[in-house]
């Protein structure tokens, strides 16, 4: 009998918006970043989600923590994001705060859209500058106050 993998094991009726820590393989540690609650559907859109990934992706790999950073990418779901990165030089709490600052800054972003060209990306037109400021604004609120305290999922009472 298989197993169920680690974020199946997560209860997704009561996961709310937040940041988790999902699993730690070695040093790579995994955060989930819930963006959207599932089963309600309320999950964000194609677009909304792909303009997330390029914003986030880019300002991370840009950051002065860029060597830490081992991936960054949607949840097939289209609840959130998975940020993996290296806890030897980026412990949690530092990783946290990256992720309020990039989320913040990506409120901000004056734009163009990064990678938003054919060569660039096979999916070039399913990107909003506009959309993806405003779920990073939203999201950059949500976690604003977040400590390492705060990275473990819910569980039911």
């Amino acid at each position: 009998v298989m197993k169920d993998i680690a974020s199946f094991q997560v209860d997704h009726t009561i996961l709310t918006p937040g940041l988790y820590f999902s699993r730690a393989d070695g040093p790579v540690h995994t955060f989930d970043l819930r963006l959207k609650k599932p089963n309600t559907g309320d999950l964000l859109t194609n677009t909304q989600l792909h303009s997330v990934e390029h914003l986030i992706a880019t300002l991370l790999r840009n950051s002065a923590q860029r060597d830490s950073v081992v991936y960054f990418g949607p949840m097939g779901c289209q609840t959130g994001f998975y940020f993996l990165f290296d806890s030897r030089t980026l412990p949690d709490a530092a990783a946290i705060t990256l992720l309020q600052q990039v989320f913040q800054q990506a409120a901000e972003y004056p734009g163009p859209m990064p990678g938003a060209s054919a060569a660039q990306c096979g999916n070039y037109r399913n990107l909003s500058l506009a959309e993806g400021c405003a779920v990073c604004a939203w999201y950059a609120g949500v976690i604003r106050d977040w400590t390492p305290a705060r990275l473990a999922y819910p569980q039911r009472a």
